[in-house]
């Protein structure tokens, strides 16, 4: 298995710093002209290099529906300006400077904090500042009678964060006040003066166009004969947006061109390669132009590219979940590992340069699909990154061993799966099994996560050619009628005082988590041993919480009793 990673020293990680680059002059909001221009720029580096693809050309018009989601509006940048404390931010500094979605107008009046519930009776006539729930907070700014909306957001320092409100054709009818975001440093400065009793007068200019429509570009390639390995990544996010997430799109292209090159017809998969506007993209492309038999596997690239040193990154490879259990994260995970050597310990062992952790599946892009829709996924990304969705997101912070080490280490993951000796991958797939019922075993019982893992060995073998693992039927409780990416606005969208409550019970993230795995397991196991599936895969769960979560979603018609 080794050899695979020798093989891989053909990627080039200065490739990947160009494309980067390349990339990340381009603002990447969603609904705006800039991202399909992204899209175009790799789609002829594509024919340069002799790989044959297709644009498909979906819409954002602020009421299409892709599965759960609905399209925001089609929107671009004019111009925008800030003016406080005698400081000035304006778009030529940073495009962030305007929130993503807003509308245009003008704004000027004293600055209002909104920290506590009686603070927005201060509101009206005023300009809004808000650091958190941005989007309520919004909505509740238009509603109240403020002027102007002012957002920031914590960790961000002297950065311009980037805050979205992704605004629907029919949230055109109350949001008429202009938004904006300012650094941290900048709203502690207002928020000290206001705490201090003074009054504080800021000025907003806001020039932006919203359009009819806007290209939502799905940029898709194939290599060789399916089944496919499928390698993806999101191409929006703002200017720059050099680790999240021009890296994972440079990346991707690099991956193209290197294994357009190595394929033959021997290999058991070909290779698919995915670049999408991040969950818009992905479940229009699984509801309008997908056959998802044609796939073995993912590999999701988001944020590939982060620094231990300027960004203070760790590697993290988010394993699929136990409902869709496969070697696939094994095999990534083993490669990272054996990427990332360098230099020896005193008794000669090789020893990490950079910090590398795997996880149990966690939710936040879109891997998440695909693991809805049954194609086990796994995503390699840098986090934290100190400069996450800021203007200070640039390319001078991103590194090149990360890109380095992850982008071999998946490489060879795709050599290894596509002409690994059967008897090696089956002799992996035991290991692999052993390892990850052994870390779960050292906390608690795995009785129903053993019988997971023996069904996904079982698809692996299909696909593999080996031998190892048992299906078991399913005995489902469950059936997603409504599959995709749950939110308060899906839910929203059918009932206002079950939106309020599914927000309170999903306000911790975890929960979310635990709710999209219980419905997968559900599709596969009875209620008490689901629970019980996502206990052991977790640990502490709230199985209260979940229940009534389960409820509301049951109330809606988005899942049923099977």
């Amino acid at each position: 298995m080794r050899r695979f990673l020798k093989e891989a020293e053909v990627f080039d990680p200065n490739n990947v710093l160009h494309y980067i680059a390349e990339i990340s002059q381009f603002h990447r909001i969603q609904g705006s002209k800039e991202l399909p221009e992204a899209v175009r720029f790799i789609l002829e580096e594509l024919r340069i290099w002799g790989i044959g693809a297709n644009l498909y050309e979906e819409t954002y018009d602020g009421k299409s529906l892709y599965l759960t989601l609905k399209s925001p509006i089609a929107w671009d940048l004019v111009h925008g300006k800030v003016e406080v404390l005698g400081k000035t931010l304006t778009t030529a500094l940073s495009p962030l400077v305007v929130m993503a979605h807003s509308p245009s107008g003008s704004a000027e009046g004293e600055v209002v904090h909104v920290a506590r519930e009686e603070d927005w009776e201060k509101a009206r006539g005023r300009i809004v500042l808000a650091g958190r729930e941005w989007r309520k907070a919004y909505l509740r700014a238009n509603e109240m009678g403020a002027v102007g909306f002012m957002a920031y957001r914590e960790s961000t320092g002297e950065e311009v964060p980037y805050i979205g409100l992704f605004l629907t054709k029919d949230d055109l009818e109350w949001a008429r006040i202009p938004a904006v975001a300012v650094p941290e440093t900048l709203a502690r400065k207002i928020i000290g003066k206001l705490n201090s009793g003074e009054s504080v007068s800021a000025r907003i200019e806001v020039e932006t166009v919203i359009n009819e429509r806007q290209v939502l570009p799905i940029l898709y390639a194939e290599v060789g004969k399916p089944p496919f390995l499928l390698l993806t990544a999101h191409i929006c996010h703002p200017k720059p947006g050099a680790n999240d997430n021009a890296s994972g799109s440079a990346m991707l292209m690099e991956l193209a061109r290197v294994l357009s090159r190595l394929y033959d017809d021997s290999f058991r998969f070909g290779f698919a390669f995915l670049w999408v506007p991040e969950y818009y993209g992905t479940q229009a492309f699984i509801e309008r132009h997908v056959e998802l038999e044609k796939y073995y596997a993912a590999i999701n690239l988001d944020m590939v590219a982060g620094s231990p040193d300027r960004a203070g990154s760790t590697i993290m490879l988010v394993r699929t979940p136990a409902s869709r259990f496969s070697v696939v994260s094994g095999i990534l995970e083993y490669y990272l590992d054996l990427a990332n050597g360098a230099g020896k310990s005193f008794s000669g062992s090789p020893l990490p340069r950079l910090r590398v952790k795997s996880f149990p599946y966690e939710m936040g892009s879109d891997h998440d699909v695909f693991n809805f829709f049954g194609i086990p996924t796994v995503m390699p990304i840098t986090w934290p990154d100190r400069f996450y969705h800021s203007s200070g997101d640039t390319i001078d912070k991103v590194g090149r061993e990360s890109v380095e080490v992850i982008g071999r280490a998946v490489l060879a993951t795709a050599l290894a799966l596509a002409k690994g000796d059967g008897q090696e991958l089956q002799r992996f797939a035991r290991g692999y099994a052993m390892k990850y019922l052994g870390e779960l075993s050292r906390e608690r019982k795995t009785d129903e996560v053993e019988r997971l893992v023996m069904t996904g060995l079982a698809r692996d073998s299909r696909f593999l050619g080996i031998e190892s693992g048992h299906r078991f039927e399913p005995e489902p409780w469950l059936r997603w009628k409504v599959r995709g990416l749950l939110s308060e606005r899906l839910i929203r969208e059918a009932d206002e005082k079950l939106a309020e409550e599914f927000g309170s019970l999903t306000r911790d993230r975890r929960v979310l988590v635990h709710l999209h795995e219980l419905l997968m397991l559900a599709e596969l196991l009875p209620m008490e041993r689901a629970f019980k599936a996502l206990g052991e895969e977790y640990g502490e769960i709230d199985e209260e919480k979940l229940e009534r979560l389960v409820g509301i979603l049951e109330a809606l018609g988005i899942v049923e009793r099977a």
